[in-house]
């Protein structure tokens, strides 16, 4: 018989509390937040293309920070002193998409009352980024082929074409090569573009970065909003840590952003979630604890005792311990019930100095640790 958290959730309980400034991490790469394994990949990536004024393919969901990635290459690369110019392909207007891409001269069309300059050539000297790029129409698909080929462009109405200096990122959430296989995006085009690629992986990939996410937004918001938000309990971290955030980062910040902007005191709990991430999450865990631990999934989730202000080592220690207690020393299941992969919870074993030997009777709930390496 599982055990559902909501039922836990009252204000009698004793609620462990983390201090949110704990939580936030060392960025190897500006504006990455987070110490995943999968997170540092995108890190050792963009170090190693930023460097280099190549084009580059960002490829990832919706949400999962691909703006902010761009954002990273343009300031770590040769192109850091001029401007980052951002376009959105499927704001094309119909008619009007060259005009908005490679500029116009006066008097080009109708109501060009004056000369426009256009993205491409807006961006000469820094770098262009052209996200959604699986949203291009066909037509437009070889025009900017043409201007990524010969770097230069030519304004609608003009007879003059113009060199350009730049680096191009393109960015989106489409699988560009089944685009491809139905004949909705050029091959010769992708291949341009895809010179280096860096995938971005969806927060559901890197859950154990929840955490250090949310006390950046804390943070964000606490100054966005005048507020001073301060604490998050542990069951508030253990239900995003067990939701799969279909909206990824995106999803995240306006949980944190309604959470601190509703919020009337200096922290915040699960009360302060969406009811429907609370429900997922609960379910999700309760899946886990069915799966082989005997109910154990509450005392991972809600059996907290009341410790004021621990630190990110000492609250994360104290999960992990629990997951493997109640997983009876089966790291699979304890990286189950904490929302993360199995080589995480092994990474966090080591860091802790926790051994799977010390948890296998059942109800075990402690062992002797040394501390954080």
């Amino acid at each position: 018989m599982t055990t559902n958290l909501l039922s836990e959730f009252d204000a009698t309980a004793p609620i462990e509390w983390v201090d949110a400034e704990s939580l936030v991490g060392v960025a190897r790469t500006p504006g990455l937040i987070g110490e995943s394994a999968a997170l540092q990949g995108v890190s050792t990536a963009i170090a190693r293309v930023a460097p280099h004024k190549g084009t580059v393919l960002i490829l990832g969901e919706s949400g999962t920070g691909k703006e902010v990635v761009a954002e990273a290459l343009h300031r770590l690369g040769p192109c850091a002193k001029g401007p980052l110019v951002r376009f959105n392909c499927s704001n094309f207007v119909e008619g009007l998409a060259e005009s908005q891409l490679f500029g116009h001269v006066r008097g080009a069309f109708t109501d060009a009352r004056e000369a426009h300059t256009g993205c491409f050539r807006q961006a000469n000297g820094g770098t262009l980024l052209l996200d959604e790029v699986g949203e291009l129409p066909l037509r437009m698909q070889s025009k900017i082929l043409r201007a990524v080929e010969n770097l230069e462009v030519q304004p609608v109405g003009s007879s003059e074409t113009f060199s350009l200096d730049l680096r191009l990122i393109v960015a989106t959430n489409r699988d560009l090569r089944a685009m491809i296989a139905r004949g909705e995006f050029r091959a010769d085009l992708y291949y341009r573009l895809d010179a280096a690629s860096i995938r971005i992986p969806p927060l559901r990939e890197r859950l154990e970065d929840t955490a250090s996410l949310a006390a950046h937004f804390i943070a964000h918001y606490n100054r966005f909003f005048g507020k001073r938000v301060q604490f998050i309990s542990c069951r508030a971290l253990a239900l995003m840590g067990a939701y799969e955030w279909p909206g990824n980062v995106r999803e995240l910040a306006h949980t944190i952003e309604r959470a601190t902007l509703l919020g009337e005191h200096d922290r915040i709990d699960a009360c302060d979630l969406p009811p429907e991430l609370v429900a997922a999450a609960t379910a999700r865990i309760a899946a886990g604890a069915s799966a082989g631990a005997d109910g154990a999934g509450q005392s991972l989730a809600v059996e907290n005792q009341p410790v004021p202000e621990v630190t990110l080592d000492d609250a994360m220690k104290a999960a992990v311990a629990q997951s493997l207690a109640a997983a009876h020393g089966d790291c699979a299941k304890a990286a189950l019930f904490l929302g993360i992969s199995r080589p995480s919870i092994y990474r966090k074993m080591a860091r802790y100095g926790l051994r799977r030997s010390g948890f296998h009777e059942a109800g075990t709930g402690s062992s002797r640790t040394s501390r954080p390496i």
